[in-house]
């Protein structure tokens, strides 16, 4: 059931009334609103849980929230043309931006935008105010792309252009383009249109020495291969995809630039995360590989297996280029398999890193015999088993080490037997009876592994003719 939602004047005044009418300090009244409205199933996500403040001057006369009271007083500043108060606001208003969504949205909806892109106009040409500007142009927009209109896409383009040899304002300027395209596909094809991507490109080719810029435009990237947006039927993730490789030379930038940051593990999850993301084709994952791509991801499982999320990161990205056959027998030729169970069972309590690892040895295995070989000696199906046991309300990974389980035997029915040994009937039983989406996989994997399985037919296509 969809849980109700009230405005921030209601809850305000909920509080409010609590202080006034019933005595309550400040921080008891806030305390019983919250609960209040929780208890009759009220949505407060959006809903700025502070007790308003007190006006800052004569010309706020009533209480209302630090955001609005900045916002407010940026308004009367940019009118007066008074440019130290408007700077001081702008970055007051970002503060208050980061303290939440709950913040932005507040602010979003009492007609923040128009006021910061004024702002961010006034200020291009001046360095220091056009990087406050558009900090709080980003931090506004970030939950809240709906926000972008066409006057602020053509900003950002001209933020780009002016400011191409400020690192600072780029990473800005890119931070505000991943938050206003993330789960809106429009935002992404319009910002495409008008040459986002070699926009984006360059900034990493200028300031590759810069790790900051580096991750955000990985990051906003892959926001531009998202298929995300609910409110479209079909996006253009794929072809966005293929113009970053084939008209941007996408996955040498990136694969350059993550041996240009080998120690910094953040930068690099973010660009095998981004390279992942590419690997649409089956051409594309031969090039990664080609590019020393998947010798440079064997080289951070080995070197850098400590980091969870990295671990993650390079998992999901040879996952990806191993859809190519030729990949998964580079990949298990370079000792991949030992490498991924290494990865696993370092982090077996990290789910997301279990379910990357099964995910990999499953595709590895898939129509490859001589792989399957590989896995079961060198303790795939072990810490596939191990990760089931851990993490047993992990939708995702029963699912991975099912699908994986299956591949093994799928064209190999001899290792049924020495897999079963391991327990694996009842761990299968379990995923199928706790999670209705592993119904299908888990099934398969019990047939291919020779168990009594019940396998129902929903339909045969009899006994119903085919009328006009």
């Amino acid at each position: 059931m969809a849980l109700r939602r009230i405005t921030q004047e209601t809850f305000d005044a909920a509080v409010r009334e609590n202080v006034e009418e019933f005595e309550m300090d400040p921080d008891e009244a806030l305390k019983d609103a919250v609960d209040q409205f929780q208890s009759q199933g009220v949505d407060l996500s959006c809903i700025v849980k502070a007790v308003p403040a007190e006006p800052s001057d004569d010309k706020q006369p009533e209480q209302t929230h630090k955001i609005l009271q900045t916002l407010e007083s940026l308004s009367l500043a940019q009118e007066s043309e008074n440019v130290t108060k408007a700077a001081a606001d702008v970055k007051c208003f970002t503060e208050q931006c980061l303290l939440g969504f709950a913040q932005r949205y507040l602010a979003g909806q009492k007609g923040a935008y128009p006021i910061i892109l004024s702002q961010c106009q006034k200020s291009l040409g001046e360095q220091e105010a056009i990087l406050a500007a558009v900090t709080a142009l980003a931090a506004l927009t970030d939950g809240q792309p709906d926000l972008l209109d066409a006057e602020g896409k053509g900003f950002l383009l001209d933020v780009f252009k002016t400011h191409h040899d400020d690192s600072s304002v780029t990473r800005a300027a890119i931070s505000a383009v991943r938050h206003c395209c993330l789960k809106h596909e429009q935002n992404r094809q319009d910002l495409i249109k008008v040459g986002i991507l070699p926009l984006l490109m360059d900034a990493i080719k200028q300031h590759g020495g810069d790790a900051n810029v580096v991750k955000e435009a990985a990051g906003a990237l892959r926001v531009m291969t998202f298929d995300d947006d609910i409110r479209v039927s079909f996006g253009q993730a794929h072809e966005h995809a293929k113009m970053i490789v084939l008209q941007h030379n996408g996955l040498k930038v990136l694969i350059e630039s993550a041996r240009a940051h080998s120690g910094n593990t953040t930068v690099l999850s973010e660009l095998c995360a981004t390279l992942s993301r590419l690997a649409v084709r089956n051409e594309f994952c031969q090039d990664i590989c080609d590019l020393g791509g998947l010798k440079l991801m064997m080289t951070l499982l080995a070197d850098s297996y400590e980091s969870a999320e990295l671990v993650r990161q390079v998992l999901s990205a040879i996952r990806a280029v191993a859809g190519n056959d030729d990949v998964k027998d580079a990949v298990v030729k370079a000792g991949g398999v030992q490498l991924i169970v290494i990865a696993v069972n370092r982090h077996m309590t990290v789910s997301a890193v279990c379910e990357q690892g099964c995910a990999c040895l499953g595709v590895l295995a898939l129509r490859k015999p001589n792989n399957c070989k590989v896995i079961m000696e060198e303790g795939g199906v072990s810490a596939a088993v191990q990760s089931m046991k851990v993490h047993p309300d992990i939708l995702n990974v029963q699912k991975q080490a099912c699908m994986l389980l299956r591949n093994l035997v799928s064209h190999q029915p001899n290792y049924s037997q020495l897999i079963l040994e391991m327990g694996v009937e009842a761990l299968i039983l379990h995923a199928l009876k706790t999670h209705q989406d592993c119904g299908d996989i888990a099934k398969a994997a019990l047939r291919d592994l020779g168990c009594n399985v019940e396998l129902r037919e929903l339909w045969t296509g009899k006994g119903a003719g085919i009328t006009n």
